[in-house]
């Protein structure tokens, strides 16, 4: 049975995603200013321009269907619903059942068809293009990601986050090599899915390397507001699920008031490193050739390939 202590944890749970993840992206800006030599936008930067969106009257092509004003509504709660899912504070949750590898990576599918499927609506070039190349790095990119999550089901003999958590977190401190090489590979797919430098940069409009933003040129207003929040959350669920995988200590184990309000600092702490790291990738590398990116992903489906068949062999 649902107790009311479960029901609050969770609601805030998914208050702290829908709060957190604008500052994450922001804080991850702030980082690549800093180390690249320039000024940094301000880490409330991301709220700014939610705001900003959110008070613009909404442009709508003639041409648009009902699924083209549908799509940034269905995507933003894709999205909520994964950071809702995945154990950033607690694991037993009302939500914690259906925590399950094969059911988030069905969410961000369903998100990206949905995403794909508007682009495509209008009927435009760059449309049709970035619908093209996001297809395209979800065909690649989602089996390397459930291989990831598989080698890590394996310690747990459950496919469940929320038990993987339990399994790890529970358990002395030992270094898994087959984890050490998933790790690796979710790291590749998280750059993929999310955009980032070196598969996409989130910052240009060019017209031969743009994926993400040649999906989202005719969307305005508040349609654009929620789908940038969106992406934000998708960085925020990855972000979760890579602790949960690799760094789960500090989840509460239970859903006690004391045990969940002690793993909100931890959370915001492992979220400032993960985003300094994604800051340090991103600045390191150079945006690679969009033919290159099959390789990208296929390697990290090898390594995930290789964490599975590591612990199989080795046991560990």
């Amino acid at each position: 049975m649902v107790s009311l202590g479960g029901v609050l944890a969770q609601l805030l749970e998914i208050v702290l995603a829908l709060l957190l993840a604008p500052l994450l992206s922001g804080w991850v800006n702030q980082w690549r200013a800093w180390l690249q030599g320039r000024q940094a936008p301000g880490l409330l930067q991301p709220f700014r321009v939610l705001h900003k969106l959110f008070v613009k009257e909404s442009v709508v092509a003639e041409s648009a269907s009902p699924l083209f004003r549908l799509a940034p509504y269905a995507i933003f709660g894709c999205m909520a619903l994964a950071c809702a899912i995945a154990p950033t504070l607690a694991t037993d949750l009302p939500l914690g059942p259906a925590a399950d590898a094969i059911a988030l990576v069905g969410l961000f599918a369903l998100a990206r068809v949905f995403i794909s499927l508007a682009a495509m609506d209008i009927g435009t070039a760059f449309g049709t293009l970035g619908a093209r190349r996001e297809m395209m790095i979800g065909f690649l990119a989602e089996p390397a990601l459930l291989m990831v999550l598989f080698a890590a089901s394996l310690i747990s003999r459950s496919t469940s986050l929320a038990r993987i958590v339990e399994a790890l977190a529970g358990q002395d401190f030992a270094i898994h090599p087959s984890l050490a090489v998933a790790g690796v590979a979710f790291t590749m797919v998280s750059l993929a899915e999310n955009a980032r430098v070196p598969v996409d940069n989130p910052s240009t409009h060019l017209e031969l390397t743009m994926i993400h933003e040649a999906l989202i040129l005719e969307y305005s207003g508040r349609h654009l507001a929620l789908i940038e929040w969106a992406a934000s959350l998708k960085l925020f669920a990855y972000s979760s699920i890579g602790l949960a995988l690799f760094v789960p200590w500090g989840i509460a184990a239970g859903a006690a008031p004391l045990a969940i309000l002690l793993a909100i600092p931890v959370l915001v702490a492992k979220l400032a490193v993960g985003g300094m790291l994604l800051a340090l990738i991103e600045t390191i590398n150079a945006k690679m050739r969009l033919f290159r990116v099959p390789e990208f992903l296929a390697t990290a489906f090898l390594l995930a390939v290789i964490a599975l068949l590591v612990h199989v062999l080795l046991g560990a």
